[in-house]
């Protein structure tokens, strides 16, 4: 009889053997097979948790978005969008496991409806995010830009970091970046 609790933590096992096996295989030559040996489990667990692989990877998915939610609400509008591009640079989203997970599942979700529905979520998601709070320091129409230009800047530069495999360094310059950006429109609208 399994024990009461397992079911979460060898879920989350599963979901961080299949981003392992992702960064170090990829996408299409992510077994099932592969995924329950990293995890140290028997195949059919992943049907029994997740009906499957695709559910699996999709779980996998969800799991590195919800390492981008804000939580935080109670802070100025100006240390939310700090925050925004603090999360989208942190230590796990450098990560070469996290990195070439996300490439994989960004290159599948052109092929693949659920994982682009799950793209265009977390690109709503971190847009609106942006706009809430640059809507509470510049007017609406300034406040869209902003927010549609500072995503782009988050993207293009983590995408040019991972895809050159960039350092700490690199990443914390690509973050400085972005910062010095939501700044510059905020001094041009005279917030400091």
């Amino acid at each position: 009889m399994p024990k009461v609790g397992m079911e979460p933590m060898r879920r989350q096992q599963l979901i961080d053997a299949t981003i392992d096996v992702v960064a170090e295989v990829g996408l299409k030559s992510a077994t099932i097979n592969l995924i329950s040996r990293r995890a140290g489990m028997s195949s059919g667990i992943i049907s029994h948790y997740f009906g499957g692989k695709q559910a699996l990877i999709e779980a996998s998915v969800r799991y590195l978005l919800t390492q981008l939610k804000m939580v935080e609400l109670s802070q100025t509008p100006h240390e939310r969008l700090m925050k925004i591009v603090d999360l989208n640079f942190s230590d796990l989203q450098q990560a070469d496991a996290s990195t070439k997970t996300w490439l994989s599942f960004w290159g599948q979700s052109m092929h693949d409806p659920n994982l682009y529905r799950l793209q265009e979520l977390n690109k709503r998601r971190l847009v609106s995010n942006l706009r809430y709070s640059f809507k509470q320091l510049l007017p609406t129409e300034k406040a869209s830009q902003a927010a549609e230009v500072t995503a782009a800047l988050i993207d293009g530069f983590w995408l040019r970091c991972a895809l050159s495999r960039a350092n700490h360094e690199k990443f914390s310059e690509a973050k400085a970046h972005c910062k010095h950006y939501i700044n510059d429109v905020l001094k041009q609208h005279s917030i400091t």
